[in-house]
């Protein structure tokens, strides 16, 4: 299909967060990316856990926006929802323990809002995901051995969908990548809807994945 003449390859994107997963994702598309850390510092707010991820992922964008007005910004969040109770990222391995306990054997979503700015045009595109995500029945040996594989202080809900996690996940109804911290198709759509295409296909560009 032929690229609608009123789009523009977009090369280079300036990312609103440390993480380095969301990193790989938006390379793994061609683009370029410059990380640049929010000092938002996501406080409570007692929203419904998606309404919470909606404003974290609009104040990170504002913070970087600001100091970057002239480059794309695209920042995200990702809240686990357990009825209705949002589980953000853990203070230590004793709340990441409670959180996985919490989360075993039972279904629980994960909501990815995402917000990008556009430079010289006012507001910003907005969406949210939302994935639903089964745990198999944990035992306290199972907790421990993933708390000690590291991956669980930086992450909402105290787990990340890939690597170790893949002995917690038994299923998931929805996209992967909104489970991972970042809904590609939502935002190669949201670029679509602001005027950008993605680079030019790079074939000797390997997937995060592999």
């Amino acid at each position: 299909m032929s690229e609608p003449a009123s789009h523009e390859r977009l090369n280079a994107i300036v990312l609103a967060s440390a993480s380095p997963r969301r990193a790989a994702l938006l390379e793994s598309l061609g683009l370029k990316v410059r990380v640049v850390p929010s000092r938002y510092p996501e406080p409570p707010l007692g929203l419904a856990p998606v309404e919470a991820a909606r404003v974290h992922a609009r104040e990170k964008l504002r913070d970087v926006a600001l100091r970057l007005p002239d480059a794309v910004v695209l920042a995200a969040d990702t809240v686990v929802d357990v009825d209705g109770v949002a589980l953000g990222k853990p203070r230590d391995e004793l709340q990441a323990a409670a959180m996985l306990r919490c989360l075993a054997g039972r279904e629980h979503l994960v909501h990815t809002a995402v917000a990008i700015h556009v430079p010289a045009r006012p507001g910003a595109d907005e969406f949210a995901r939302s994935t639903r995500v089964r745990f198999y029945p944990l035992d306290e040996a199972a907790i421990a051995e993933y708390l000690a594989a590291g991956q669980s202080l930086d992450k909402a809900g105290a787990y990340g969908i890939q690597g170790r996690a893949a002995a917690l996940v038994e299923g998931i109804v929805g996209d992967f990548y909104t489970v991972m911290g970042l809904p590609l198709g939502g935002v190669i759509r949201a670029l679509a809807r602001l005027g950008f295409s993605l680079p030019e296909p790079n074939p000797n560009h390997l997937s995060p994945h592999r």
